[in-house]
């Protein structure tokens, strides 16, 4: 294994123990050895998904996710990362309406979502957390976003989700915005039952998903 490859599994590891003195050590090395930022990222997004397999086994638990979070947010405000945003700040691809939704104050996926969606060259519009159907519906309304993503790290936000996309249809906004929501017990089931187009239970496959999307009208025009 070359010497990057050991500082990535380094890195997955010291994420995954929680460990933020070392990614953020691990992080700078890396940075210096030649890896590229959105490499980083995905690097560091691995271990955030073995977080997030202990969170579901009850090996971790909520103060666990937080901290992830905030090792996350470490890594996006290291100076070569920082640098990265402020390139992409020039030409954007599209536009997305991002919140948690009402009954969930957690901000942990959402802020990770919005990290990577911008350093793909979205305009995040993010309206925060315990967001209810009428500020979704008001906010697609006032910025015609492509995209609405919608959060939620407890199950029972499959509801909260649910009664957006039935807002959106009454102010006949449905047609005009793809929406994808986001959480780690989300399913192909209840992605249908929301009447959602899509899913994620991972913030990078999500940005993978609105990127799709993008590409798939601009092939259209």
């Amino acid at each position: 294994m070359s010497e990057l490859g050991k500082l990535k599994q380094e890195l997955v590891t010291a994420v995954s123990e929680l460990d933020e003195e070392k990614v953020l050590e691990l992080s700078e090395t890396a940075l210096r050895a030649g890896i590229e930022p959105l490499e980083l990222l995905e690097t560091v997004n691995e271990g955030m998904i073995t977080v997030g397999k202990l969170y579901e086994n009850k090996t971790y638990f909520i103060a666990d996710l937080i901290m992830a979070g905030l090792i996350f947010k470490e890594v996006l405000g290291l100076e070569a990362m920082t640098k990265l945003f402020y390139s992409k700040m020039k030409n954007k691809v599209g536009k997305i309406v991002l919140g948690t939704v009402q009954g969930d104050l957690h901000d942990i996926g959402k802020d990770i979502f919005r990290g990577l969606a911008e350093t793909n060259n979205f305009e995040v519009v993010d309206i925060g957390v315990d967001v209810p159907k009428e500020a979704f519906v008001k906010k697609v309304r006032e910025q015609k976003p492509e995209i609405l993503g919608m959060s939620g790290i407890l199950t029972y936000t499959v509801d909260a989700m649910k009664e957006v996309v039935e807002a959106l249809k009454e102010a006949d906004l449905r047609d005009q915005v793809k929406v994808i929501v986001g959480g780690s017990h989300l399913t192909s089931k209840t992605c249908a039952y929301i009447g959602a187009d899509a899913f994620a239970n991972d913030a990078f496959d999500g940005v993978k998903i609105c990127l799709q999307w993008l590409n798939i009208s601009q092939g259209e025009q």
